[in-house]
């Protein structure tokens, strides 16, 4: 089958590798029929993220057709059925899967001993995003086997198509679960660092959830504008100031709800010196991330506010104000999403008509053109904001 491999830092090739198979008896296999490059698989593009080998496919947000499945499924999946697949892979048994906290299952990481050295416990396995979560092949290819397939699916309705459905898979989530931990109140601003896709989808979830006002910030035209066709009002960090901007707009008491949708690559810019400080140590291997957003998210936070964490953290981050977060009295919420926590909900908010996730969507592709796309999406070329992939 085709496939989209890494081979190392920026460089995707799309290889004939060898099929899945069965190899346990709650596995199925899916013909995949769509999927999409994450703003999370650029660090891995990047290398940011250690333990990638060479032959490692890529991609965490598939759907398709089940086309086998093994014994154990126990009726769950039959073939034929149309399943959007979490990117985190969840046995449903252990203490943190009947928790609903699914990024934290105990048993599917097959590589937790490693895990356990980096992290302290295990995480659970991941589809696609490196040897600390598993090493388990991704979904952009023509096919993938999915582990614990009896838990780890979503079945999907043939009223809704592929575009509709595919980003139930993670960034719909990732960015509703955003919302949900800033514990929303009528009265409340909510500030969104980030206009990506999981930066859209907070933003929307946010309104949902009955935010007062969401303030996006970002710096490019085309996100800020899907921003702002959602209710948001916008601020462009390269013509104005966040920090004065967001007094203006809660009477200098700042927002009560911050959501840092960036991560660990903060845009580098000399009107932002501590971004060209991380820059420089992360040149010189002193420093993994560039956590500007988070520092300025914590400074602007209202006091007693909560400050939500969707965007990806890979190592270390220096400088983070400690200070101003304690004596402020912020709190910190974080995490890989819980995806099947929120997905019933979410399936039946887009069928309602509430959301449509496929807004998001600006490239369509077939699958070969995906070394392409991983580049033409770094660069923010063409206006891209997210991109399908079609094997």
């Amino acid at each position: 089958m085709k496939a989209l491999v890494w081979h190392g830092k920026e460089d995707i090739r799309c290889d004939t590798v060898t099929d899945p198979e069965i190899e346990h008896e709650r596995d199925a296999i899916i013909k995949v029929t769509s999927c999409a490059i994450c703003g999370s698989d650029l660090h891995l593009f990047h290398n940011y993220i250690p333990a990638m080998m060479p032959g490692d496919i890529m991609g965490h947000e598939t759907m398709g057709e089940v086309v086998e499945v093994g014994s154990g499924v126990n009726g769950k999946l039959k073939k034929g059925d149309r399943i959007v697949v979490p990117f985190t892979i969840i046995c449903g048994e252990c203490e943190q899967c009947r928790r609903g906290n699914f990024s934290v299952c105990e048993t599917t990481n097959r590589n937790k001993k490693i895990a356990e050295k980096v992290f302290g416990h295990t995480t659970a396995g991941l589809f696609g995003y490196t040897h600390l979560t598993g090493g388990y092949p991704g979904g952009q290819a023509e096919y993938l086997r999915v582990p614990f397939a009896d838990k780890t699916h979503i079945k999907v309705p043939d009223s809704l198509s592929d575009e509709q459905a595919l980003f139930l898979s993670d960034i719909l989530p990732t960015g509703w679960q955003a919302a949900v931990q800033c514990d929303i109140e009528p009265d409340d601003t909510v500030a969104v660092w980030g206009c990506g896709p999981v930066g859209q989808m907070a933003i929307r979830s946010a309104i949902l959830l009955g935010a007062k006002q969401v303030i996006a910030i970002d710096r490019l035209p085309e996100r800020l504008s899907m921003a702002e066709a959602a209710g948001a009002i916008t601020i462009n960090f390269e013509k104005e100031s966040v920090v004065g901007r967001l007094n203006e707009l809660t009477d200098s008491k700042g927002p009560e709800k911050c959501i840092d949708a960036v991560g660990f690559e903060s845009h580098v810019s000399v009107a932002q010196p501590d971004s060209v400080l991380d820059r420089a140590k992360q040149m010189f291997m002193m420093e993994n991330d560039r956590p500007h957003a988070l520092r300025e998210a914590i400074y602007v936070c209202r006091p007693g506010g909560i400050i939500s964490i969707p965007g990806v953290y890979g190592g270390f981050s220096d400088k983070i104000p400690m200070g101003m977060l304690m004596n402020k009295g912020l709190t910190i919420r974080t995490g890989q999403t819980h995806v099947n926590r929120w997905t019933d909900d979410l399936l039946q908010r887009i069928e309602d008509g509430q959301i449509d996730p496929s807004f998001v969507i600006t490239h369509t592709m077939p699958l070969e053109r995906g070394p392409e796309m991983y580049r033409v999406f770094r660069d923010k070329q063409d206006s891209c904001v997210k991109v399908v992939l079609k094997p």
